[in-house]
């Protein structure tokens, strides 16, 4: 069990997307330097105050790095800890040489674990031990601020290991709901082909029994359109089983969709007054598009109910276009930041770009929370057939 832990930590990759540089990095070189200087400059009892002063703003340019190089950055910052403790102890015995602001190379302990890959944690922590030993010996400090130390220098590692399991952990929650919103998007799909394919086999059959005195082509025709319909039928089917939950049945109804919202809103009990305008022709709307304005008015909608502050209204507006369908759910709630940006508007957003459209949402400009999506209509003419009005 050991061996297969060490093993998994040891092919650990690197977390993606690590920033290069952010602005906090120049914030801190410049926070560290102004440091140097002023302790430099204040300090009386400096030992060796050039090479101390070259040594700490040598360790204020190391994090600079520290994301896209962690192991190196952790072996020359604490590499040159343990030249200048050796040299040290030849020059000047018992005289601590550095500043304090040295202490900067703390954070390239954050970082180690919390951007290097595996095997990069390993041996830039053999690293770490390394210099903490060579500290012990060279400062012969008691065993009660040794394991003070010890502690004092570990705890920025902890943090970021902590700060990459948070990530780890919500990425993981946030490619769940990715998968599911496929699965949704699919099966929404699935029923939708699946009510008109099975609508076609009936017609084939239908026709069948009414060609029986007809020239045999046109038996033929129908034949054909009922074997073909039959087979996508089932091999969708069986396409789609894996992603269905296990003993739940394939439902031939196509899913709600535009038609649906007048009934969304209309919920009994609710504390919020719903404005709906629909504009447009969004009786032809291709079945996704159709499902995925549903989702988003109903989605929006209960986060309204939930979370808007003060909230009295809510206006819901569909608009068709020539070639999109734009989707505005706006509230008149106390503005209160982006704290309903979770999980449910992740999953909108990954709907709407499977399906070639965006999805914005956030704190309007004077009030409430304004979620904005545009989604692509689609050629009609290429085989969306109307809905009609439940």
């Amino acid at each position: 069990m050991l061996r297969d832990d060490l093993r998994t930590l040891w092919t650990e990759p690197r977390p993606p997307d690590a920033p290069a540089r952010v602005w906090r990095d120049w914030a801190l070189l410049a926070a560290s330097l102004g440091a140097v200087a002023l302790e430099a400059t204040l300090r009386e009892n400096v030992v060796w105050r050039p090479v101390a002063v070259v040594f700490a703003v040598w360790l204020c340019l190391l994090p600079l790095w520290r994301r896209t190089r962690p192991l190196a950055m952790v072996t020359l910052g604490f590499g040159s800890v343990i030249l200048l403790q050796l040299a040290s102890l030849v020059a000047a015995p018992r005289e601590h040489v550095g500043l304090d602001t040295s202490m900067v190379v703390l954070v390239l302990v954050y970082a180690l674990p919390r951007w290097g890959s595996g095997r990069e944690i390993v041996l830039g922590s053999a690293v770490i031990l390394t210099t903490f030993a060579v500290g012990v010996v060279a400062d012969d400090t008691p065993a009660a601020e040794q394991v003070g130390g010890f502690v004092f220098l570990w705890l920025p590692g902890l943090i970021g290991a902590a700060v990459r399991f948070w990530g780890t952990a919500r990425e993981r929650q946030l490619e769940q709901l990715r998968s599911r919103e496929r699965e949704q998007l699919a099966r929404e799909l699935h029923d939708t082909v699946a009510h008109h394919v099975s609508a076609m086999v009936i017609i084939a059959q239908a026709g069948r029994v009414l060609a029986g005195t007809d020239p045999s082509a046109a038996v033929e025709a129908l034949d054909g359109v009922e074997e073909e319909g039959a087979r996508t039928l089932e091999e969708m089917r069986a396409m789609v089983a894996a992603l269905r939950d296990r003993g739940v049945g394939a439902e031939l109804a196509p899913p709600a969709g535009v038609a649906d919202l007048e009934r969304l809103v209309r919920t009994p009990g609710g504390r919020l007054r719903v404005d709906l305008g629909l504009e447009g022709e969004l009786d032809a709307l291709p079945p996704a598009v159709d499902a995925a304005v549903y989702r988003i008015v109903q989605e929006s909608v209960t986060n309204a109910l939930r979370h808007a502050v003060d909230a009295t209204e809510v206006v819901v507006r569909v608009a068709a276009e020539r070639h999109t369908v734009r989707v505005s759910v706006r509230d008149n709630g106390r503005r209160t930041g982006r704290g309903r940006d979770g999980y449910g508007l992740t999953g909108l957003r990954e709907r709407a770009t499977l399906l070639g459209g965006t999805l914005q949402a956030g704190p309007g400009a004077d009030q409430g929370w304004h979620v904005e999506a545009e989604l692509p209509r689609g050629r009609i003419e290429s085989g969306a057939h109307p809905r009609s009005r439940r």
